[in-house]
Parts: structure tokens; sequence; C-alpha cells
């Protein structure tokens, strides 16, 4: 089993969605032993920002590409090879502002491509990442899964569309959420390992 686990938080040891992606990981191993794991840390190896350059290099097909081209389209060949090349992809996705970090997005960016991810046809669009599971490990300082700030939830409505999008509709979500709240954080992360399922 090919496991992808994507980090976008910059907390480091701080973050409740990387204890929570590891706990994940660390329980797909044991399901799945001798399990290779690929972990990249978006904030460290940050997916440059789309540009001309980058939209250009999508659109040129291979044979035409210039110097330049090539290289601006290399982060997104090499984040779409290891997207396909996985079975399961484990996301962490710390909130901010109610929704996902700029690194992550920026590496959205890169591997929503059309004929590369989803195409188009006269039946409308079909995702081409198939056969995958994926894991959002979520976290916040509230509660965004119900009651009062429900609607203010940018993460997870705008993952489980994107990714769907492109054909992973495959999709567990565990949230570690209410951290910053006295009466909620202490029971947290017990909630939140209850989601995981594995």
């Amino acid at each position: 089993m090919k496991i992808l686990h994507l980090i976008s938080s910059p907390r480091s040891g701080a973050s409740f969605s990387i204890k929570l992606g590891n706990e994940i990981v660390e329980r797909l191993k044991l399901k799945y032993p001798g399990s290779a794991v690929t972990t990249h840390d978006l904030t460290n190896t940050a997916f440059p920002h789309l540009e001309e350059v980058h939209l250009t290099s999508f659109m040129t097909p291979p044979e035409e590409r210039s110097q330049e081209l090539d290289e601006a389209v290399r982060h997104s060949e090499e984040a779409i090879a290891e997207l396909m090349d996985a079975d399961i992809i484990v996301i962490g996705v710390p909130m901010y502002n109610f929704g996902i970090h700029s690194t992550l997005k920026a590496w959205m960016d890169h591997v929503m491509r059309a004929g590369r991810t989803f195409s188009y046809s006269a039946a409308g669009p079909e995702g081409l990442v198939k056969n995958k599971k994926v894991y959002l490990a979520v976290a916040s300082g509230a509660v965004y899964s119900e009651g009062t700030w429900a609607s203010y939830d940018f993460t997870v409505p705008y993952l489980q569309k994107a990714l769907g999008f492109i054909g992973l509709t495959d999709m567990t979500v565990c949230r570690i959420e209410g951290t910053s709240i006295p009466e909620i954080k202490d029971t947290a992360w017990a909630k939140a390992i209850a989601q995981i399922g594995i």
C-alpha cells in the first residue's frame, strides 16, 4: 500500500492537524504492514502560486514546451505523478480564517488540471484520479461541523467538491475541533480519533 501524507500547517509540533494526520498514517501502517509512506510538508517545499507561465505550460503540449515551460510545469507533473501512484492520501487541513492554508491551495491548483486529472466530454466532466481513499485531518479552534459556525466552514466543503471533481470521492473526514474552547478542548482528541475508523 502506498500512502501519500500531505502536511499544510506551519505550526510544526504544536499543530493538531499534523498530530491527527500522523495518527491516521500510523493506523494505516498497522492495518497494511509494509506500506510505503511519502510525506510532504507543503510549508517547507511550497508549490508556487499560479502565474501566467504555469498556466501557459499547462495548456501547451509537452512536445511544444520551451525549457522555461518545462520547468514551470515540473511541480505539477511531479505532484500529479505522486497522486496517481498513491493508494491512500492523508491530508492535514488546519483551518485559517475559515479556509485552507495557502500552501494546500497552491498544491490543489497544480494537481487540478484538465486532461491530466479531469476531462470534459459531451457527458460532462469526469475525474481521472480513481480508486483511491482520502483521509482529511481537519483542525480548528472552534466547532464548525455543526451549530452556529457551520456555515463558516469553507475547508471541508471545498475539499470534498474539488477533490471529488478529479475523482477522489471515497473520503473520510476526521475533525479535531474546539481546541480553543476550554470546555471542549479536553475531549477534542478522543472525539477526533473515534472518527478515523481504521
